[in-house]
């Protein structure tokens, strides 16, 4: 019998109980969000009294342009020799283990089903900075340099928002502002504060022979921006029930889009 055996033997025998070590709590992997939350308004909620200038809600417009722009293999993230895409990041030290945890969670969607890789920075030049700022919002693409993706400790550290982030970061759009959009929803205009309408300007983007997706991770919810309680400011068509707007995770289409972007095998 070994020392530790034989001493808990003669604890028990005068009487002294003997207590397992409490452990502590794994962290959180996913951070769903509740089912009865409009995320898309809980988000732009978040994201009030920004410092940053922001289009489409959670997009920051770089000081060197007013438009958002990113059609060009010059906001891409480049591939390495092993024909991965490495986006390399640093994380605040603001953020606690599980935060990071749940930020890291987020990516690994990306790691198991595309070809993108989110790296610890060592010493590249281009890389995000993932910073516990007045909100959460992302630059459109790669951009250069250090980059702000912004995701506030209380609004904004839940999974889906986090890949919504980094989907613009990697250079995708809204989905309720793509080129073709018109013939899958109706803009109300009349529910849209004015100086909120460029928020739901078409951008000329590439849909990369994909169809519109209503259940994109990018998808506005039908009530964004709306200044009229209970009037949608986005409708589906024909079906006005189809759902909009959730982010719990990256849709098929979605993960498609990233692996026909970046050309993944």
């Amino acid at each position: 019998m070994d020392t530790t055996a034989s001493l808990s033997i003669l604890l028990l025998l005068f009487g002294i109980s003997v207590a397992n070590p409490v452990r502590k709590p794994e962290p959180p992997a996913f951070v769903p969000i509740p089912g009865n939350v409009d995320i898309t308004t809980k988000f732009l909620e978040t994201n009030k009294g920004s410092s940053e200038r922001l289009m489409h809600g959670d997009i920051v417009i770089p000081k060197t342009r007013n438009a958002l722009y990113c059609l060009n293999n010059n906001c891409f993230w480049k591939k390495n020799s092993k024909n991965l895409v490495e986006v390399p990041y640093i994380v605040s030290s603001s953020y606690s283990s599980a935060d990071i945890s749940v930020i890291q969670n987020a990516m690994s969607t990306f790691h198991n089903k595309t070809c993108i890789r989110f790296v610890p920075r060592v010493n590249q030049t281009d890389y995000i900075s993932i910073e516990d700022k007045d909100g959460c919002y992302s630059y459109l693409g790669r951009i250069g340099g250090q980059q702000l993706v912004s995701l506030k400790r209380t609004g904004c550290l839940y999974h889906g928002i986090i890949q919504h982030e980094l989907n613009h970061a990697l250079g995708f759009y809204h989905e309720h502002t793509r080129s073709d959009r018109d013939k899958y929803v109706k803009i109300n205009w009349e529910y849209i504060p004015t100086d909120k309408a460029s928020n739901f300007q078409i951008q000329n983007t590439n849909n990369q022979n994909t169809t519109y997706d209503y259940s994109s991770i990018m998808h506005y919810g039908k009530t964004a921006f709306s200044n009229t309680v209970g009037k949608d400011t986005i409708t589906p068509i024909p079906n006005a029930a189809v759902e909009i707007g959730q982010r719990q995770d990256m849709s098929n289409i979605d993960i498609l889009r990233i692996n026909k972007l970046y050309g993944c095998v």
